[in-house]
């Protein structure tokens, strides 16, 4: 009886002979996938693999088969069908139900075995299967025929599986490398203009070669020689290649979700830990996939930080992972702050940006926003001075750097770069020296309740605030009455780190209604002002305002030191208080909004003029006056404060000077209240301290 072995080989030649195609000759696989018209191209390209023919003749098999959007995806001429089929058939069948869960990983018929890697994720309505980087049509899968005894199964998938293999004129042709063996002849495989030799070195000199011959499933990123510019090679020792290695997971770049760090190997000892996440930019119909280390944990060698890095020619599949080639080291921080700028302006405002209608780009041109805010500086006649500053801050410099439209759009702000003064007043806005600001750092802050930081601007400290909805975390940036966020935080710099933000700050966008709306800390305000139409005046453009605004914490410490007031100006029935207490915190001018400093300046003028009289009086929404005068306290680490003297008291003054297009907000701590400021009778006093927890339920509902 003639072995399966022979079988086959007969079977081989007989293909070979008659060349492949005839009806004939279909096995019950191929006539479904000839049938099937999303399948016409595949169909074509496994009439030329003999090696795939046989395959499906005599054994069980399972089928990966691409669609045809997927080779028009590919883009280029396959014209080794028998290094290409193979590898989208494994060796065992296996519907989707099997895939994912008890198998991470099958070998496929292509010579040398070389591994299909499944993932499988789970999601809320249905899960996703991928096989490299190919998602599966779960749906149009699971077709499954017998060739005679043997069970085989077709699934569809959305790309085409590319194996790693030799050039045909290799000398030692390399079949199912390990991710050694692709560094170690990676000039003898089929992988682009890229070269990798400055990075082998770096690994032979180390002596990390064993990292990358580990059995199981890892991820490895490296580094292609155009990225290492300079010395940077001697830089990358042996925690710096552990911290390209993410251990016992295979990421591929589709099913890998955006934005999660993932530990590397370079968190082995307690004197460092790094972090690496995927992430993405989508320009048009085209997805630029990046990289980004988190030493989270640093040393005097490995500086803290992000360091960002394009993926060249991601999903390489190796006999033990994934290889990603990247377009210059991680880990390695050799950039000024200038540097980075310039070399990551063009992109680095939509890496992990999601792209939304409202965000989506209706051009190329409007990529890249960060360069904007670059040559802006660049062309103004105070750029070299700007930069200057940041060189000789001592490698202590915070920069918050915008991404925006509005360096495009927006002509007033045209005129601003124009004007030296003003220009500098904006750019010394988004600058912090001495003081190297990471996320981290921010967060600690802002738990010890340090919640601004002083700018080189000394007229404006920005401010910081976290809003956290389930396990997404957004840090929001005050600075000049704009309130921006934090797109892309600690992008590391020799001489400091870059927070990239999504606004300018500086150039006041709102008016004083939409910043009330929208600040969590102004909520009760706002709500007290949708009575009785006061907001109304919030949203007038034709006067200058200049509105006292007590924040939330301020009426909570209001409700003790007056509770009976306090407690009645949160009840609808007495809005007619409520709104003439708001009426006193907004002072209305047709010429001039009120900043601190300028109170200041008024108040000292009057103290010039008498020492006993201070106070300024400022006409009022209504025709009334507010007297008050200002106060201010040097030698803060975080800059100067204000203090607000009015009738007899002190008021602190926990956020000046928000700009708005219609005027100056000024939070402050306390609302100007008095006691005597409600009158009501003893029958409804009563009336209130028998209702104290339906006024309790009222004021939680407003908050």
């Amino acid at each position: 009886m003639m072995s399966i072995v022979a079988k086959m080989i007969f079977a081989l030649f007989f293909v070979l002979w008659i060349g492949g195609g005839s009806a004939q000759t279909l096995t019950k696989a191929e006539l479904k996938v000839k049938e099937d018209p999303d399948l016409s191209e595949f169909y074509e390209l496994l009439q030329r693999s003999p090696l795939a023919k046989v395959a499906l003749q005599y054994k069980q098999v399972t089928i990966f088969a691409p669609i045809n959007t997927a080779f028009q995806k590919y883009g280029k001429e396959l014209d080794e069908p028998n290094e290409i089929v193979p590898y989208h058939i494994a060796n065992v069948p296996k519907k989707t139900d099997q895939l994912g869960t008890s198998y991470t990983s099958l070998f496929s018929e292509l010579t040398g075995s070389p591994i299909l890697w499944v993932t499988h994720i789970t999601g809320t309505y249905h899960d996703d299967i991928y096989i490299n980087n190919a998602k599966m049509l779960i749906s149009k899968s699971n077709i499954q025929v017998m060739q005679g005894s043997n069970e085989q199964v077709i699934h569809k998938i959305d790309e085409i599986l590319i194996p790693t293999r030799s050039v045909k004129n290799a000398p030692n042709k390399v079949f199912n490398p390990t991710a050694w063996e692709f560094l170690e002849s990676y000039e003898s495989l089929i992988m682009g203009d890229h070269r990798v030799r400055s990075y082998r070195q770096r690994v032979q000199a180390t002596n990390k070669e064993d990292i990358f011959k580990t059995e199981g499933g890892h991820t490895f990123f490296i580094p292609v020689d155009e990225g290492f510019k300079g010395d940077r090679a001697t830089a990358i020792d042996g925690k710096v290649i552990d911290g390209h290695v993410i251990p016992k997971q295979v990421l591929f770049t589709s099913p890998t979700k955006k934005g999660v760090p993932f530990q590397t190997l370079a968190n082995g000892d307690n004197n460092i830990r790094v972090t690496i996440s995927f992430t993405q930019e989508e320009r048009g119909k085209k997805i630029i996939h990046y990289v980004k280390s988190h030493t989270i944990l640093g040393d005097g060698t490995h500086t803290q930080g992000i360091v960002l890095a394009e993926i060249v020619k991601a999903n390489i599949p190796v006999k033990n992972g994934v290889v990603h080639l990247i377009q210059k080291p991680l880990m390695i921080v050799d950039n000024t702050v200038k540097e980075l700028l310039l070399e990551q302006m063009e992109y680095i405002c939509n890496v992990g940006k999601e792209n939304t209608m409202e965000n989506r780009p209706t051009n190329e041109n409007q990529w890249g926003l960060l360069s904007a805010f670059v040559n802006a500086i660049n062309e103004s006649s105070i750029g070299d001075e700007f930069f200057s500053r940041l060189n000789q801050a001592g490698g202590k410099v915070t920069l918050f750097a915008p991404c925006s439209e509005v360096w495009r759009t927006d002509q007033s702000l045209r005129y601003i770069t124009r004007d030296a003064m003003k220009f500098r007043e904006i750019l010394d806005l988004h600058l912090v020296v001495d003081n190297t600001l990471y996320v981290e750092k921010i967060l600690k802050d802002i738990q010890k309740g340090n919640f601004r930081t002083p700018t080189l601007n000394k007229r404006h400290s920005l401010y910081f605030n976290v809003n956290t909805i389930e396990n997404n975390r957004t840090i929001t940036v005050e600075g000049g009455g704009v309130n921006t966020t934090i797109l892309q935080a600690d992008l590391a710099a020799t001489n400091g780190v870059i927070h990239v933000i999504d606004r300018v700050l500086g150039i006041p966008y709102s008016t004083m209604l939409d910043k009330l709306e929208n600040d969590l800390q102004l909520n009760i305000t706002f709500q007290l002002g949708k009575r009785r139409g006061f907001n109304n005046y919030l949203n007038d453009t034709k006067k200058k305002l200049t509105f006292f605004v007590p924040r939330d914490y301020a009426w909570e410490r209001a409700s003790i030191d007056f509770p009976s007031t306090t407690k009645v100006l949160l009840m609808n029935d007495y809005s007619y208080h409520s709104h003439n207490i708001l009426e006193r915190h907004l002072v209305v001018s047709n010429d001039e909004a009120f900043t601190m400093e300028r109170i200041k300046q008024l108040s000292d003028d009057n103290s010039k003029q008498s020492k006993f009289k201070k106070e300024v009086e400022l006409k009022t929404i209504r025709g009334g006056s507010l007297r008050l005068y200002v106060e201010e306290k040097y030698g803060d680490s975080q800059g100067s404060s204000y203090t607000i003297h009015w009738n007899g008291e002190k008021i602190p003054v926990y956020r000046p000077d928000i700009e708005c297009t219609n005027g100056v907000i000024h939070i402050i701590d306390k609302p100007l209240l008095q006691e005597s400021d409600v009158h009501i009778s003893g029958t409804s006093m009563l009336w209130i301290t028998s209702n104290l927890l339906l006024l309790a339920l009222t004021a939680c509902l407003i908050i």
